[in-house]
């Protein structure tokens, strides 16, 4: 599997909640992450996906793939910030069985997602109107593996990327495919 997502099928499932074929996502991807997500399978082979590469959802669900055109790319691209986005994840945050890492630098990058989709409420609501960019390192584990996974996780922070694109994935029969890539440049 390619790390870009560019091309290749990507192994996604956004978090919670199994997705249906037809939804979409708008991420960053965060490769240099990944040895947080290796620790964490180190642990528990279960508290992560099975080649699902380390990410930031700014926007899920974003639009049903069939509706999808190029205005509505056009409309994601347009409201995309300009340049490189430094991230530094420095925090770990931890709820039962779940395992997270903030990532506040992409929260201007999601706020213009959001913005410009209002129609689109992400993760349907449970997590309110605005719910914080975040990594997900674990989910869905026990107790005692998520208190080990937290620990190595912050024993391996902080890590320090850049992101230079955001993704557009839609998940069809045979996985998640990227529809997408865009830039954060103009």
């Amino acid at each position: 599997m390619a790390r870009t997502g560019t091309t290749a099928v990507l192994a996604l499932l956004p978090d919670a909640e199994p997705a249906r074929t037809g939804t979409t996502a708008v991420l960053a991807l965060l490769p240099d992450a990944e040895p947080l997500l290796r620790s964490a399978a180190e642990v528990d082979a279960l508290a992560v996906r099975p080649g699902v590469p380390a990410h930031a959802a700014l926007l899920y669900p974003w639009l049903p793939a069939d509706e999808v055109d190029g205005s509505d790319v056009d409309r994601l691209r347009v409201a995309l910030p300009v340049g490189p986005v430094p991230v530094r994840l420095a925090a770990v945050e931890r709820t039962g069985g779940f395992v997270g890492v903030p990532v506040p630098e992409l929260s201007r990058a999601a706020d213009a997602v959001r913005t410009a989709f209002p129609e689109q409420v992400p993760y349907g609501g449970r997590f309110g109107p605005r719910p914080p960019v975040h990594l997900t390192v674990a989910l869905d584990v026990a107790p005692q593996a998520a208190a080990e996974i937290a620990r190595r996780t912050a024993a391996a922070l902080p890590v320090t990327t850049e992101v230079t694109a955001l993704h557009v994935v839609g998940l069809t029969d045979t996985g998640w495919r990227s529809l997408a890539e865009l830039p954060l440049s103009r």
